[in-house]
């Protein structure tokens, strides 16, 4: 969790929050409020890991 993705689904940037189930990855905008769901975790592409975006992670 923590990775910055691109989900090439709905052409969205998100940061991974959650994996329900291994099967319902939560995301959410970069930045400002909402959320988002994916099935379809090969349709999601990291941009930059949590090591990368979070320094003290």
């Amino acid at each position: 969790m923590g990775d910055l993705i691109h989900d090439e689904t709905t052409d969205r940037r998100g940061v991974v929050t959650d994996v329900r189930g291994g099967a319902v990855w939560v995301l959410r905008p970069e930045s400002g409020p909402g959320q988002w769901t994916s099935r379809q975790p090969d349709r999601l592409r990291v941009l930059k890991p949590r090591e990368e975006r979070l320094p003290w992670a």
